[in-house]
């Protein structure tokens, strides 16, 4: 018996719908019954919304983010993209795992009941990410296991140690084992070859740190779904997109990693990423597969990602082809955005769940520092009776990866000393979760900085205090600024704090509005300039050099990490 022919809740009518089912663009109207496409074409319905010829698609997914990154809350981020046609979002709490283990965990989790987005969770895979750094928790198999069966858990997130994969590190091989039923997620830059295939036999699917054609295209032809990424620190689309063909492109999908504030309200989310794609040359038609049904498949979220009978009523109205300007989004059948605006009164707190407050501020723990803990003594080698060389931390723009330098440091008095002219600066990670009093000491060049000191206690992957400065007395004052703020982001150039955004939750979110937190950001990087920097967001470059497991040289809080050989290197050559 067929189905009697009973109005439908809505009918969008006279839209051009975009099928990522059968890559085709037609003119259809789309009829709604409670939070699931009921059909395509004409049906009976309760209302009808005329959608005057313009483009209908599905609600857009991010595959690959850290929200914390964009240093608000859960609610708040939600808030900001829905508007822009994310509905759905694959994240990782990596970055406030670190610091509160699965508390912060269960903080995002929670935060899924009041938003208007709905928040899937790929659990941590290393925390801490690497043993070359102190981390706030470390969480094994055995942690993870009860959290696994939880229904908003995909799998396990990016294995950022390749080398204990490759070397079948047995609690590396417990985690992957606990997902085996799951998605498994990659993080290995740079791995090629037989440490490649060894790697993916082990049951790794994707991965999101390509940076080069010829990596992407070894990858993909090895079996790895590829996780196309232009966030706010790492752009690698441009690039990336000079492999995509029809014939390959559903193995690849959009994600973020990392979107700051200013970018997330300037630029857009993941719109963007499809207009710029668009614009660089990729088929319309592709670009949202790349951004909606790739991603859904790859999740195995079998009724999200298209407009067709059964799946989920997540749908994104679109002016035209060109600008991608969101007109409308709509939720599970309800409109809750137009025009930029949330429309539906959505359940929105910008503090945490409830019972979370506790636990997940007064995050930072650090034991009395002086200005000697920054001093850097000169050694001279015996046999060439000169200063020895140094490695230095090269930046490299637009990437989060680094290079090695060796040059010949400056001294004053005995001391090795940033030298501004050179654009070789200090550079410490101050740890900030156990009281241990270390401190990680090195150089970097490519900040530009001339006066003053930057710090912060977003520094990837552990999240301990990373601070670069022209002198140590600015150093120690800013690190200080961030021990009694309960961590945060500040400026701080003779003894004064000209700028400082405060983060109190885990010492890497503000419970601010979005654009309250953009705009103190926007002055922390115009003081920084007005300082001599020559990075467009030099907070964001800085919370990426303590992030050991990407090549080529980082610090932490141990010292400074070879990342390629995967150990801590002396700082004096």
């Amino acid at each position: 018996m067929g189905e009697t022919q009973e109005k439908v809740d809505l009918l969008l009518k006279n839209g051009r719908l975009i099928n990522v089912l059968s890559g085709e663009i037609y003119k259809t109207d789309v009829a709604i019954n409670g939070t699931q496409i009921f059909g395509l074409g004409t049906y009976p319905a309760r209302k009808i919304i005329n959608l005057k010829n313009q483009y209908l698609a599905p609600g857009f997914i991010d595959g690959h983010v850290h929200i914390e990154s964009s240093l608000v809350t859960p609610a708040e981020f939600a808030r900001t993209v829905l508007p822009l046609g994310t509905t759905t979002v694959i994240c990782d709490p990596h970055e406030i795992a670190n610091v509160l283990g699965l508390t912060g965990i269960k903080y995002v989790m929670e935060s899924n009941k009041i938003t208007p987005i709905e928040i899937f969770v790929m659990l941590p895979s290393c925390v801490p990410a690497t043993h070359l750094e102190t981390s706030g928790a470390t969480l094994t198999s055995r942690h993870l296991k009860p959290l696994m069966k939880h229904p908003d858990v995909l799998g396990l997130a990016e294995m950022m140690n390749y080398p204990g994969v490759i070397s079948r590190h047995p609690e590396v091989l417990k985690k992957i084992k606990l997902a085996q039923n799951k998605i498994i997620d990659g993080h290995a830059p740079g791995l090629t070859g037989p440490p490649l295939a060894a790697y993916i036999r082990a049951g790794i699917t994707s991965d999101h740190e390509c940076t080069t054609r010829a990596e992407a295209l070894e990858k993909l032809r090895s079996g790895m779904y590829l996780m196309i990424r232009e966030g706010s620190a790492a752009k690698n689309l441009t690039e990336l997109l000079k492999i995509i063909t029809p014939l390959n492109s559903r193995r690849c999908f959009f994600v973020t990693d990392d979107r700051h504030p200013a970018d997330l309200l300037k630029e857009g989310h993941l719109n963007f990423i499809v207009k710029k794609a668009v614009r660089s040359g990729l088929n319309p038609v592709q670009a949202i597969q790349m951004a909606t049904i790739n991603t859904a498949a790859y999740f195995r979220l079998k009724k999200l990602g298209a407009i067709a009978p059964g799946y989920q009523a997540d749908l994104v109205v679109l002016d035209n082809l060109k600008n991608f300007r969101i007109r409308q989004v709509y939720k599970k059948g309800q409109l809750v955005a137009q025009d930029g605006f949330i429309k539906k009164k959505c359940h929105y707190e910008s503090r945490c769940p409830p019972g979370r407050s506790n636990l997940i501020k007064n995050t930072i723990k650090l034991n009395r520092l002086t200005p000697e803990r920054f001093q850097i003594k000169a050694q001279i080698a015996t046999e060439s009776g000169q200063v020895n060389k140094i490695r230095v931390i090269g930046i490299v723009p637009g990437q989060i990866i680094t290079r090695e330098i060796i040059t010949t440091p400056t001294v004053q008095n005995g001391l090795v000393v940033s030298d501004p002219k050179r654009d070789i600066l200090k550079i410490a990670v101050v740890e900030r979760h156990r009281r241990t009093g270390r401190v990680g000491l090195g150089f970097v060049k490519g900040i530009g900085l001339k006066k003053g000191a930057l710090a912060s206690s977003v520094a990837h992957d552990s999240h301990n205090i990373i601070v670069v400065g022209t002198n140590d007395a600015d150093m120690l004052k800013a690190v200080q600024v961030l021990g009694q703020s309960s961590g945060g982001q500040v400026l701080v150039v003779n003894g004064q704090i000209p700028a400082h955004l405060p983060l109190t939750i885990a010492g890497l979110i503000s419970d601010r509005p979005i654009r309250e937190v953009a705009q103190k950001i926007k002055l922390l990087n115009r003081m920084a300039h007005r300082l001599g920097c020559k990075l467009t967001d030099p907070f964001m470059t800085l919370s990426f050099l303590a992030l050991a497991p990407v090549p080529e040289l980082k610090l932490t809080d141990r010292g400074l990490v070879a990342v390629k050989q995967f150990r801590i290197v002396p700082l004096l050559v």
